[in-house]
């Protein structure tokens, strides 16, 4: 019903326009979509995850199991699954078919994780990047957890030079990675590290098959389109690239080039976060100590919008996989400010008499128009009505939205919180502090006495 109100021209339009809403549960630090584009997960400083309901903009489910910052979200293709990783040096694998942190399952860590990624066909199995340490490829299908190691130094051309051979080994031990996402067969492991080196880590043997340097700077994110076949790559050098992926990687074939650069040439911004589009056409990114996001066309490498935001630096940015909305997280409030196109509704769809005018006009009423109706052909005609069935549970599809698929419970017991000292652990559901009673003065009576008595 809704979209027939809708201007066709609007909808083809495939960026947003301008910031419309924003939602706020907490203090957000990071967040992200599901596949279908139903659900949005944000992690809060306080280490609780929320739960959005897309189409309302309501609460959905509260998850709480972390201790600190949330850092990073990796969705399961299918949505059942949320894979969240935090300053507490632990990863969580929920299941949001389930409720409580015993649907769970969690991996410890000796320093706070950066990243997590779910393989694309083993939920099983995820490869993660920490702060100082080697990454990590960690298989939790059983209930023995393997963690494997992942290398972090770059694989180089072979150089006769014993004395250049041995310079290069120290510089490459010095080398952390920062971060790491899998191939969309899930073969491989990409992992990015803190001297700008990307390496191909073969899932199966954990060996680097392919490494390339594309910038000098420490790599800050790596993030794939839903396809596989674009990856997009943040730096400190102030240069987001974009690199196209080969349909196979074959070991000895492999070789991958930049395709465009993005930049501001002329205020030399520091990017904070980047991501594709849904199609991954268009590329997005928020920009250090400003409140704009910057979006451009990843064919042509052009900029074609800047988003004005909010007074406030803004933080994690993510787009929506089906529609053009971008949700981003402001750094200062924790808020998550949405934006999306203006569409203008055209009543004429469902009422063909139907006429904007831009001026008032002198309306002529028809003669039996405001006549008076006798009762019982008004109660008649609400007896009528009220024996139509309407269908209040359907949803129609979003034009481009996967129709099928797992849809999570919403669960109408969760309560909206600031923070969690709002909430005392109780039997039962979480509910609030209720204020205590005031205590009630007690009033002296003055009592007069007559001299007479």
């Amino acid at each position: 019903m809704n979209l027939s109100l809708l201007d066709p021209f609007s909808l083809a339009q495939d960026y947003p326009e301008s910031l419309i809403s924003e939602l706020r549960a907490g203090h957000s630090t990071c967040i992200r979509f599901n596949r279908k584009g139903d659900l949005l997960a944000s992690g809060r400083i306080d280490g609780a995850i929320v739960l959005f309901d897309v189409e309302t903009n309501s609460l959905a489910r509260i998850l709480r199991g972390h201790q600190r910052q949330v850092q990073y979200f990796s969705w399961s293709p299918c949505g059942r699954y949320l894979l969240s990783c935090s300053q507490d040096f632990r990863v969580i694998r929920w299941d949001l078919t389930k409720s409580g942190l015993e649907a769970s399952r969690t991996v410890r860590f000796q320093a706070p994780v950066y990243c997590a990624e779910f393989h694309p066909k083993n939920l099983g199995m995820f490869c993660c990047a920490l702060y100082e340490e080697v990454p990590y490829l960690v298989d939790i299908t059983t209930e023995n957890t393997l963690k494997l190691p992942l290398p972090t130094s770059p694989k180089r051309a072979a150089i006769s030079d014993t004395e250049a051979t041995e310079k290069r080994a120290v510089q490459d031990a010095k080398q952390l990675t920062t971060a790491s996402v899998f191939t969309s067969t899930g073969d491989f492991v990409i992992t990015g590290t803190s001297k700008g080196w990307i390496n191909i880590i073969s899932t199966a043997t954990q060996e680097t098959v392919y490494s390339m340097r594309p910038t000098n700077g420490c790599i800050t994110y790596l993030r794939l389109t839903l396809s596989g076949r674009n990856m997009v790559l943040n730096s400190s050098d102030r240069i987001i690239r974009s690199i196209v992926l080969p349909d196979t990687l074959v070991p000895d074939e492999l070789k991958l080039i930049v395709e465009h650069k993005f930049q501001d040439v002329v205020n030399r911004l520091l990017w904070n976060h980047v991501t594709f589009s849904g199609d991954g056409e268009y590329v997005a990114a928020s920009t250090y100590h400003n409140h704009d996001i910057y979006i451009w066309e990843r064919s042509q490498g052009s900029l074609i919008k800047i988003l004005e935001g909010p007074k406030e630096e803004l933080g994690v940015c993510e787009w929506h996989p089906t529609r053009p909305v971008v949700a981003a997280v402001g750094l200062e409030t924790g808020r998550i400010y949405i934006w999306a196109t203006t569409n203008p509704q055209r009543w004429s769809a469902l009422a063909p008499d139907f006429a904007e005018v831009e001026e008032n006009v002198e309306y002529e009423e028809r003669e039996d128009e405001f006549d008076i109706q006798p009762v019982e052909d008004v109660k008649k005609r609400r007896l009528h009505l009220e024996t139509e069935e309407v269908d209040v549970v359907t949803i129609e599809p979003v034009r481009g939205e996967d129709v099928g698929g797992w849809q999570m419970p919403v669960s109408l017991e969760e309560e909206e919180t600031e923070s969690e000292e709002e909430n005392v652990r109780i039997e039962g559901p979480r509910r609030k502090k209720s204020p205590e009673p005031k205590k009630k003065k007690k009033k002296r009576r003055l009592v007069l006495h007559d001299e007479d008595s």
